[in-house]
Parts: structure tokens; sequence; C-alpha cells
């Protein structure tokens, strides 16, 4: 196998084994080394603010509880609210009386903690009547959810469950317990604060927390939960059963409180919340890296392709110089390396051709001198028939035909003479209307002489355009066509209508006839070449116009043809308006 050395790869594939070695590697190595640190940082720290947001919802379920187990330790140590449900009541009024003086200021504390909603007491003295915030305590209630899961517990100190409602719905958070101090009462009493429900939803609501939030007691059960699929108010559900993604990140925070003890606040954030992170930090730092790579790519391509073109160019020329073509390199000789290259090149192929010709292309030169010195020969002999040689014949026709009285013919003869003067001396390419009009005029009567009187025709011109520029001989090519290929192969008499006339800043002619018109077919061909760069004879005058239109306007005029075999045939043009004959028009 043929070792391939270095010096054998070309310059441009060298360059980008470099670019490859020296500057794609090394950017992609460390963009990739950049999005792992980058990604477990943004990941780091969004489980940080997770956990934050968490234990201000721990924190702030915390404090609402403590505020109402607060209260109710105060109404524990109340001796007037334990002596109001203790004693035995010989009428209603005697209640009543009790009522008013020792409960009516029970709800003093709901204003001032927003997380109290209301008191409310239960005993199961039969002498105290169940109203105002007072309940007696019976069988049905005795097996109720609250007074089940509060059990001997209330007895030592307030403890959080769950009221239930009239239907039999988990309802309002409660804070149970029981009044009896001393343990020898005659009847039971329970105290019961209502939390207010506003402030539990406020407490787990966090929006900095993206994911679901789960209250669970010490009995596993979930008592409250932000996630819409679990049904905490109508069954009792456990924290365990619950269907949990395995790639979910799972959050706690535990309470050590009396009144909350073994309970704990659980967050589940799902998986996709830290992949969205990440991902919005992939697109930057893929940003970044494309920018990186970008530029370096661009100009090493760049540098490359400047060295190859150059090089390339050189050896193109050389190659040229096998088949004895010695033209040299063009453009500017630049002062690095392939510049001097391309100099000593031009050098050598100007001396070979030099050389070349001091030999060879000389006695070619002068063969080449001997034919063109025989071609001006004959071009001076062809010229001897003058142009102004047949104005003089023209001239002295008229002034025969004058004198002999042929007034017509001498007309005739004038104005044949005024248009094959204008159309072999060209001089300016600019004319007035004024002038334009009477070249017109010529020719309608030259053509009316033609036609013996089988033709009229009748020209309208705006006051003021007389003196306006347009190009030489722009309307004339319309005329004979209408006159030739409109009027001519017509029947009857015919009829050309010209008018001029300014319109805004534009100059409108239409040269209308009430010939034969156009076929469709030949309209489509006319309007083909027209638009088409091919050269047809029959309407070389047409195209001659519409190509030096272009050429003065570019796209600043109109050339309409509207034609049928029943009106004739209309060629509306219109130009921009100039007074200038030293600036005439765009070029």
């Amino acid at each position: 196998m043929k070792k391939i050395h270095f010096n054998d790869i070309r310059i441009r594939n060298k360059l980008l084994l470099i670019y490859m070695f020296s500057v794609f590697l090394p950017i992609i190595l460390t963009n990739i080394i950049f999005y792992i640190v980058t990604t477990e940082n943004v990941r780091d720290q969004k489980l940080e603010d997770y956990e934050l947001a968490l234990e201000q919802i721990a924190t702030g379920f915390r404090q609402g509880v403590e505020d109402a187990a607060g209260i109710a330790s105060v109404l524990y140590s109340d001796a007037y609210i334990y002596r109001l449900l203790n004693k035995t009541y010989e009428t209603p009024v005697e209640f009543i009386a009790a009522y008013n003086n020792n409960f009516r200021d029970i709800n003093k504390y709901t204003p001032i903690y927003s997380s109290v909603d209301s008191i409310h007491l239960y005993t199961d003295n039969p002498t105290v009547i169940s109203a105002g915030g007072i309940y007696l305590i019976n069988q049905d209630m005795r097996k109720s959810y609250w007074y089940q899961s509060t059990g001997n517990t209330r007895m030592s100190y307030p403890v959080l469950t769950r009221n239930v409602s009239e239907t039999g719905v988990l309802d309002q958070f409660v804070i149970v317990r029981e009044l009896d101090s001393n343990h020898s009462a005659s009847y039971e009493k329970i105290m019961m604060i209502n939390l207010n429900e506003r402030f539990i939803k406020q407490a787990f609501t966090n929006v900095t927390f993206e994911g679901q939030v789960y209250l669970v007691d010490d009995r596993d059960i979930v008592q409250y939960s932000t996630d819409q699929s679990v049904d905490s108010d109508n069954k009792l559900i456990s924290f365990d059963s619950l269907n949990i993604s395995e790639d979910s990140v799972i959050m706690e925070e535990k309470y050590q409180l009396q009144f909350l003890n073994n309970w704990r606040l659980v967050g589940i954030i799902p998986s996709e919340n830290l992949i969205t992170e990440v991902q919005n930090s992939m697109y930057s730092i893929v940003y970044l890296a494309s920018w990186n790579f970008v530029i370096p790519t661009l100009f090493i391509l760049y540098i490359a392709g400047n060295i190859h073109f150059r090089l390339n160019t050189i050896v193109k020329q050389m190659r040229k110089v096998k088949e004895q073509q010695f033209d040299i390199i063009e453009g500017k000789m630049y002062k690095d390396e392939i510049g001097v290259l391309a100099s000593e090149f031009n050098r050598m192929t100007r001396k070979i051709k030099d050389l070349i010709n001091d030999v060879y292309i000389v006695r070619i030169q002068k063969q080449e001198l001997e034919l063109e010195k025989k071609d001006a020969q004959l071009k001076a002999l062809q010229s001897q028939i003058n142009p102004h040689f047949l104005f003089n014949v023209l001239e002295t026709i008229r002034m025969r035909s004058v004198l002999k009285s042929e007034m017509e013919t001498a007309d005739i003869i004038k104005y044949l003479a005024q248009l094959l003067r204008t159309s072999i001396t060209w001089e300016d390419d600019w004319v007035t209307i004024g002038k334009e009009l009477q070249l017109i005029y010529a020719f309608l009567e030259i053509q009316k002489y033609r036609f013996d009187n089988k033709m009229e025709y009748e020209i309208n011109v705006d006051d003021g355009v007389e003196q306006i520029y347009i190009p030489k001989m722009i309307i004339i090519p319309f005329i004979e066509n209408a006159s030739i290929h409109g009027i001519e192969p017509l029947k009857g008499k015919g009829k050309i209508n010209i008018t001029i006339q300014k319109y805004e800043n534009m100059i409108k002619c239409i040269v209308k006839d009430n010939g034969v018109g156009i076929r469709d077919e030949k309209y489509k061909q006319i309007i083909n070449f027209l638009e088409g760069e091919g050269v047809n004879g029959k309407n070389i005058g047409m195209r001659n116009v519409s190509q030096r239109l272009k050429m003065y306007y570019g796209q600043d005029y109109q050339l309409k043809i509207n034609s049928n075999a029943t009106d004739g045939t209309t060629i509306i043009l219109m130009i921009p308006e100039n007074n200038d004959k030293m600036n005439p028009g765009p070029q």
C-alpha cells in the first residue's frame, strides 16, 4: 500500500485538516463539557428553588394551624367556657343567660387570624340548647371521622383533622381539643376551631412550585392535594396507592409539632419540568457553540477558497500555454507568495509572446495590412455615390415639376426628400414634437398621394406640447403600419387619427386607424416579438422603436396595441414628459 505523504495533500485539504484539529474538535469538546456542567448546575438550582417553595408552603400552613392551636389553648384554660358546658341548667332561660354572658365573645378571635373561620363547641350535656355554635354530641357524631380520628389524643393537646359535611364528604380542616382539663367532669366537652378554606387554598398555592402538593397525615392518608386527579374529599386515599412516575422528583417537609406529629408535606415535581429548564439552557449553549463554530468556519473556508481559487487560476493559465494560448492572469498582483508566482507567470508569458511575435506573427500582420488596404480601397470606390447626390437629383426633379406647374408632384418630391434626409442624416437622437410632426405630415402626404386619396388623416395636438423633446422617429413606424397593413388592404376609404396630448406628467400618443385590423395569430406574434429578443424583418421598425424606448426610459414607458377586424387598430404610447434636450431621459 502506497503511503501518502503530508506534502502530497492539496493545500485546501491541509487547511481543512488544520481547522478540524485546531478549531472544530476543541470547540465541540469544550461545548459538550460546558453543556454537562451547565445542565447539572441548572438542575441543582431548580431543585433548590423547588425546595424553598415547598418550605414556604409548609411554613404558611404550619403558621395558620399554630394560630388556631393557640386559640384552642387559650379557650382550653377559660373557666367560663368550661362552666358554660359543664353546668346542669334547670330551664332553657337559665342556659340562654349563661350563653349570653360567656359565649358571645368567643368568636372575637376569628377576625384577628385569617386562618380561623369559626369556633364551635360540642357537649353531651342534655340541658344545653344546640344553637349559635354549640352542638350536642350524639351517637352519629361519635361515629364521625373527626371524632374517631382524634380519639384520646384530643384530651392531651389540640389535634388537626377533617370535618365532615352533611353529605358525608370530608370538609374543612379543624383543630379539635377536649375541654375536660381535670378528667372528672360530668359531661363531655369538645372545642372545634374550623380553619378558613381560603387560607388552605392560598397556603398550598405557590406559583414557583411547578408540581403537585400532598398533605399526608400520620396514618399515610392524603388529607389535601393540589392534584385534581386525587379525590381526597370523597374517600380516604393512601399516599402509597398513588400512581407516581418513577422519573418524578419527590420532596418532603415533615412537621414535628404535637398537633401535626408525623404529618408531612410531599411535593411531586414531574421530570418534564426539569428537562424543560435543561433544554432552555441547551438552546443557549447551542447558540453560543454555533456562533463560535460558524465564524471560524466561514473564515477558514474563505481563506482556503481564496488560496485554492488563486492557485487554480495559475494552473489553468499554465495549461493554456500548452495550447499556445499565452493569456496573462488578470487582476491585482498581491504581495504574498501566490501573488509573486502570478506576477512571474505573467512576465514569462509576455516574454514568450514577444518572442513568438518577433518570429511568426509579423508576417501575418503584413498580410492582414494588405487585405485591409484593399478593403479600404473598395469602400472608397463605393462611397463615391454620395447621399447628397440623391438629394440634389430630387431637388432638380422638384424644380422642373414646379416649372411645369406640376405642384402636386413637386410637393410629393419635397416630402420624399425631407424623409430621406432625416433618415440618412441622423444627427441628434432627440427632436421636438413639432419637428416630429413635420416629418409625420410629410409621410402622410406621400401615403395619401400613393393611395390616390383613398386615405385621410387627422392630427390633433394639445397646446404647449410641440416644444417637448421625444426620441426621433418613434411615432412614424406605427403610422406606416397603419397605412400599409391597415388602410391599404381596406376596400373602402380609410382614415388615420393621430392624437398627441399631455396626461399628468406623461406624453400620450394615440395612432388609430379604421383598417382591417390584425389577425389574432399575427397579433400574438407581434406582442411576443416586441417582448422578445429575436429579429423579425417585417416588423423591424416597431422592434427598433421598442428597443429605443427601453434604452431611453427603462420601464417608465407604456406601449399598448388594441386591434380587431371591426374597429381597426389603435396604438397607445405613453412616455415621460421632457423639456431638456441636454438631459433627454433615463439611460
